[in-house]
């Protein structure tokens, strides 16, 4: 009986499968990079937008399934007053404005007005044909003229919100810097906080050791002076803690954190678990951006290469009563309101957008944001 002879793979054959997963690697490395680039310009605008610099990445990742879709209507919450306006506009062609509102539940009220403040406040515009976005932080102790249908008269300005929710911290905004604001977006500090959980910590280089309570005041959160990851109730510590510097630092300090959290997100593992990351902004985040216009804001970040101007004010503190304000200086007020309204489309070029100004100021305080009898007690 002759033996059967064994039949074998023909060279050329095993060359063509080895080239073929060798294609098929390069391809899916090729794939997960374009992803991962993708997710990370969405991150970088829409991340900004809903403040967590984090909604980029769910929505990429969720708007394929129903809980994503579910999440944007949920957080969808409409003002009367600019939905006319904004039905208008192309947020892939025409400059927007938002205010971002990150919402302290926990805050001690010490005025009897009740309700929530707002523990940081940022303005920005976004100017799809230019490529750019512009921000501005508000110090919250900022003194300046509130009027609501409940209150009319002078107040930090974080307490806009507590004395007329989102239209009181909205047109405070707007008197002050003369910005008219397309849109809002708001997120609490358990958001904050789940948010970080999520994708397991962020790595923060902190420059000093620290004691602060946690954000319901139960619990003193205690870090020294070096690299850390952080969980979420430390670095919402880190983020928030007034006492080693001053407004100007802190908001540096959270811009610190959200670009480490984004930076977190990017990491595939970090992308699998998007169902965490939902369930974390579940019900913590409200916007008044529909959900089609976020994904078209999400698009023109696939599509745009954003630059990204941030502004600071030049400002003084005093003390009013026993209560301690800043005043910001007025030429920093022109000059920070002029380049977010360039941004909008809304002036012309001067003198102080040619190559090579830099703004100085020269410390004459906004008398919106100074009483007469107040009483300067540090100078920046």
């Amino acid at each position: 009986m002759k033996k059967k002879k064994e039949k074998k793979t023909p060279k050329n054959k095993e060359i063509r499968e080895e080239n073929y997963i060798s294609l098929n690697q390069r391809r899916n490395r090729k794939r997960d990079t374009k992803l991962k680039r993708n997710m990370l310009k969405i991150s970088k605008v829409l991340g900004i937008i809903l403040l967590l610099c984090l909604l980029g990445v769910v929505v990429y990742g969720a708007k394929m399934f129903i809980d994503g879709n579910k999440f944007l209507n949920d957080a969808y919450k409409p003002r009367d007053t600019m939905q006319v306006a904004n039905d208008k506009i192309d947020v892939q062609k025409d400059p927007i404005s938002i205010l971002l509102l990150g919402l302290d539940d926990d805050a001690e009220d010490t005025r009897g007005t009740g309700g929530a403040r707002t523990d940081s406040m940022i303005l920005l515009t976004i100017n799809p044909s230019k490529e750019l976005v512009s921000m501005v932080s508000i110090p919250r102790d900022t003194y300046t003229h509130i009027q609501t249908k409940n209150f009319d008269g002078n107040d930090k300005i974080n307490a806009a919100y507590a004395h007329g929710g989102i239209e009181g911290s909205i047109d405070a905004v707007e008197n002050l810097l003369n910005i008219p604001i397309n849109y809002y977006a708001t997120a609490d500090f358990k958001a904050f906080e789940d948010v970080v959980n999520a994708v397991g910590g962020v790595e923060i280089n902190v420059p000093f050791t620290l004691t602060e309570q946690n954000a319901q005041g139960k619990k003193v959160v205690e870090l020294k002076e070096g690299k850390h990851n952080l969980n979420g109730e430390e670095a919402l510590a880190f983020a928030r803690t007034r006492y080693v510097d001053n407004d100007v630092e802190r908001g540096k300090r959270q811009q610190e954190v959200l670009e480490a959290i984004a930076q977190k997100a990017m990491a595939v593992g970090s992308i699998a678990k998007y169902k965490s990351i939902l369930n974390a902004l579940d019900g913590h985040i409200t916007t008044d951006m529909p959900p089609n216009r976020i994904l078209s804001v999400a698009q023109s970040g696939l599509t745009k290469d954003y630059k990204f101007d941030s502004y600071v004010f030049s400002w003084m503190s005093y003390m009013y009563g026993d209560q301690s304000m800043v005043g910001l200086h007025k030429d920093s007020v022109d000059y920070i309101s002029h380049k977010l309204r360039l941004s909008l489309n809304l002036e012309s070029t001067d003198n102080r957008d040619e190559e090579g100004y830099k703004f100085t100021t020269d410390s004459v305080v906004d008398p919106r944001t100074y009483p007469q009898d107040g009483y300067a007690i540090d100078d920046d």
